[in-house]
Formats: structure tokens, sequence, C-alpha cells
């Protein structure tokens, strides 16, 4: 099975236990909402992806750490769009949580979310009990404090803010926790040798997604651009420019490549993450990266 089909095929088997005529419909209706349509899936697809060059010998395991991490960060979606963070009206192309179903239900529709990824991690690793632990301790970090989605967002309170510090907690933690999550369902000696792969490409994605924000397309982009600006939030192209921003990416890609721990599909992992990366830069700006 492809990667986006074994995603969606994990995310619907997780949904399937929450939808049910004994809870709240709308709730579930908002929690699907979140969690289905044009989404990319790039940290689930990047959490297989390090799996399947460690050998994926368990891949009931690893759909499940893909399928937890993907519902986190529709989560963290959900509570930063709210009013009291960037009170934003649209996501991946169609109108927010809270503009669809309201504030409360967005606030619960976040926690529940968050809840979900762990039954789904918790019941989709019950095989293999030896990887349980670390599998929990490495998605848990990834969410909390002090440097987890939950310190990303905090650090927008801050009259002082370090911009890497920013997004490695804001964007590179959940990414770190992809591919660690990735080898470590796949039974790989060393998973934390795979967080420095996720944390650079977690980096390199936020760089590249203040550079959408400030030149792409906002219907390609799926939710209004300039939202940094108007917000007063750090932001790469502010404090480095177009092209340094641009180099800054190309340098955590490279970084991000060359980190890679030794295993059967390094060479073919490699060439992945230099093939999806490209993808990374807006179209509008393409010919200042290449």
């Amino acid at each position: 099975m492809e990667p986006v089909n074994r995603i969606e095929a994990a995310l619907e088997t997780a949904f399937a236990r929450i939808e049910t005529p004994s809870g709240p419909p709308k709730l579930a209706a908002a929690m699907r909402h979140a969690v289905f349509g044009a989404g990319q899936r790039i940290r689930p697809r990047l959490c297989l992806a390090v799996a399947m060059a460690c050998g994926d010998d368990m891949p009931a395991v690893t759909d499940s750490a893909a399928a937890a991490v993907e519902v986190l960060h529709c989560a963290s979606l959900v509570h930063d769009d709210m009013p009291c963070f960037d009170n934003a009206d649209v996501r991946r192309g169609k109108p927010t949580v809270h503009k669809v179903y309201g504030e409360p239900l967005a606030v619960l529709t976040g926690d529940a979310l968050i809840v979900l990824a762990f039954q789904t991690l918790a019941r989709g690793v019950a095989m293999a009990p030896e990887r349980m632990g670390r599998l929990v301790d490495v998605v848990a970090a990834a969410i909390g404090a002090p440097a987890g989605l939950c310190a990303g967002q905090a650090w927008e309170s801050e009259p002082d803010v370090d911009l890497a510090e920013y997004h490695r907690a804001k964007t590179g933690v959940l990414f770190a926790a992809a591919t660690e999550a990735g080898g470590a369902a796949a039974g790989h000696a060393d998973p934390a040798a795979w967080r420095i792969l996720g944390a650079r490409l977690g980096e390199g994605y936020q760089v590249a997604d203040d550079l959408r924000d400030v030149a792409a397309d906002p219907e390609r982009l799926g939710k209004p651009r300039g939202q940094d600006a108007a917000l007063g939030r750090p932001n790469a192209v502010a404090a480095l420019g177009v092209e340094g921003a641009i180099a800054r990416l190309k340098g955590l890609v490279q970084e991000a490549v060359e980190s890679i721990p030794q295993c059967p599909g390094r060479d073919a992992l490699q060439a992945h993450i230099l093939e999806e990366t490209r993808r990374f830069v807006p179209k509008e700006l393409a010919r200042q990266a290449a």
C-alpha cells in the first residue's frame, strides 16, 4: 500500500472508534473537519519513510505512530487558528473549525484530538509493548513543555524570542518526533539518532512557511498570507531577508540529509528527502532558490 493510503487508512481506523451514536455528533464532526481534507500529511509520510528505510518490520505499529503524529499536528492547527491566537478564517482551503463549529467546540476538538493521538498509539503498539514506552515519550514530548508544540505557541506571548528556538518548538519538534517515532516503530537500535533529520527538516519547513507567508499565492497557500507581519510574530524573512531565508532553508536541508543514520534504505531516503524538499519553496520564489 502507498504511504498516503496507509496514513488515510490508519486515520479512518482511529476515527471509527469515536464516531459512534453514543457521542456528541458535533464534536465528532468537528474532529473530522480538522483532520480530513487537503492536508499534505508531510509529518506522517516522513515517519513512514524512516520506518521503511529501517525495514518496517511491524507496519501496524508504524501506521499507528504516523497517525498519532498527524492527529497531534491537526490538533495544534485547531488551537493555532482560534481568535486568541491567529484568528484565522481559513485553513487548508476551507473554513477553520471555530468558524464552522464555534469557539467552545474548537477548544474541545483540539483537546480531544490530542487524546485521540495517544489512544491511536496505545492501541496500535499493543502488539509490540517493548516499543511502547519510547513511542509514548517521543510523542508526549512533542506536544508539551518545555520544548513541544505548546511551548512553541507560548513563545508568541514572550517579549523576546530567539527565532531558531521558536522554529524548533513551533515546527521542528513534531518533525523530529515523526522521524524518531519512525525509527522506534521499526525497532531501530538508536531511534534518537533520527531526531536531527526531523529537527532540521522541521526548521526548514518553518522557514519555507515564512517565505510562503510573504510570497505565496493565498489560494495555493490555503490561508491568508501576511499573517506574521499582521500579528507581529517572528519570521525568517523579516530577520534574514528573502535571499537569507532561502539560503538558511538550503543549509537546513543539507544538514538533514547528511544526518541520516546508517540503515538499509539510507541512499533511497536521502534521494526522497531532497526531492520532497524542493517543493518547500513557493513557486513565486523558485528561481531564487535554484
